[in-house]
């Protein structure tokens, strides 16, 4: 027979992604405390990514490979997005507040790139 094992709290761990940084009001309400149905899935969906869907939907179809697109996929790629902008965008803020600057500029973002292992990928795009 298998030991049942209660699950202990997990503690919340920051993250670079900044997710903490978001408003509370932005995620959908899962304990059901309301009674009123809400908006569809999908309208929900959209209020959470920042990111126009729909033009995100059209560059994964400009891909010959890509058919079909679920709303749920467009929303994850558009999530992702947001998420890898943020993370980029937030490494290079560094660069510039050493530059004593509030202004992103595209040494910043060389600099970030070179700097961080994660953005290796991107060595040599912006050339």
């Amino acid at each position: 027979m298998a030991a049942v094992v209660p699950a202990a709290p997990v503690e919340s761990v920051p993250d670079r992604s900044g997710a903490e940084d978001e408003p509370k009001g932005t995620e959908p309400d899962e304990e059901g405390g309301n009674a009123q149905a809400g908006p569809p899935a999908g309208a929900q969906q959209h209020r959470l990514a920042k990111l126009p869907l729909s033009r995100i939907k059209a560059l994964m179809k400009a891909d010959p490979d890509v058919s079909l697109a679920s709303q749920e996929s467009v929303f994850i790629i558009a999530k992702a997005t947001e998420l890898f902008v943020e993370m980029i965008a937030k490494d290079a803020l560094v660069y510039a507040q050493q530059g004593k600057r509030k202004t992103l500029q595209r040494k910043d973002l060389d600099n970030a790139i070179e700097a961080i292992d994660e953005f290796a990928f991107l060595e040599g795009t912006l050339d």
